[in-house]
């Protein structure tokens, strides 16, 4: 049995993906599509209404912020697919409204937290279930494009260049200040954080060449990690396609 599953996906771009893989994926009966969400009510309502159209759907709770949520997904999935996972499709993300009056600072912990942080934990700790041939989606955003145009020269080409994951992690935590514990995918940031607000709660973040969208840089930085992972890929036997 092939698998695909597609996170944030009770509603929007996420629950477009489900229905173009369920009506796409053939035979219909050799899959199981996966819709996750983080509400288990509004999950399940999705898939409802996908069964009303006779398409069939399977849910799995997951929240991508939430590290015991992953490992039940990724425990799930390893007992129930041995084979491993054939299509994973990282949607889930927060934008805030451009009329949102949350401070500045707040909207970058959170939206980096979310799309960059938990989407590429997603990748690392679901990367070892993939299956031969399979194939890894993370959803960007020409927001991606539009901040890299108005960073400073010098920050832009950092993002360009040659960057380690770790490297890539510790630019985006210069960004905005995180917890610890959430933000840090590879190694201790403590040194980062103890003493120093980030440029976003700060409100220097353009001064020293960042975008001024929380959003736009937490794809950037997704983005790029996605191009590391793709090349740390290669030597795969699996044969896996990762792209953004």
């Amino acid at each position: 049995m092939h698998v695909a599953i597609v996170t944030g996906a009770n509603k929007g771009i996420g629950n477009g993906i489900v229905q173009l893989l369920v009506q796409g994926l053939k035979p219909a009966s050799d899959w199981h599509v996966y819709l996750t969400a983080r509400n288990e009510k509004l999950g399940m309502e999705a898939v409802k209404v996908f069964e009303d159209k006779g398409l069939h759907v399977k849910f799995h709770q997951l929240d991508i912020t939430d590290a015991d949520s992953r490992h039940k997904l990724a425990e799930f999935m390893k007992a129930n697919y041995p084979d491993g996972i054939d299509i994973l499709v990282n949607n889930a993300g927060i934008a805030y409204k451009t009329n949102s009056t949350a401070p500045f600072g707040e909207q970058a912990r959170v939206t980096i937290a979310t799309n960059y942080t938990a989407t590429v934990k997603m990748c690392t700790e679901f990367l070892p279930l993939m299956a031969k041939d399979s194939r890894l989606v993370n959803v960007a955003s020409m927001m991606a494009m539009m901040s890299l145009r108005a960073m400073s020269k010098e920050m832009a080409a950092r993002f360009k260049g040659h960057l380690t994951l770790q490297e890539v992690d510790e630019l985006i935590a210069s960004f905005v200040k995180q917890v610890v514990f959430e933000c840090s995918l590879f190694f201790d940031l403590t040194h980062l954080y103890s003493h120093e607000e980030g440029h976003a709660e700060v409100g220097d973040h353009e001064k020293v060449g960042f975008s001024n969208s929380a959003y736009g840089m937490s794809k950037v930085g997704l983005w790029k990690a996605t191009g590391i992972l793709a090349e740390q890929l290669k030597s795969d036997p699996r044969h896996i396609l990762i792209n953004s």
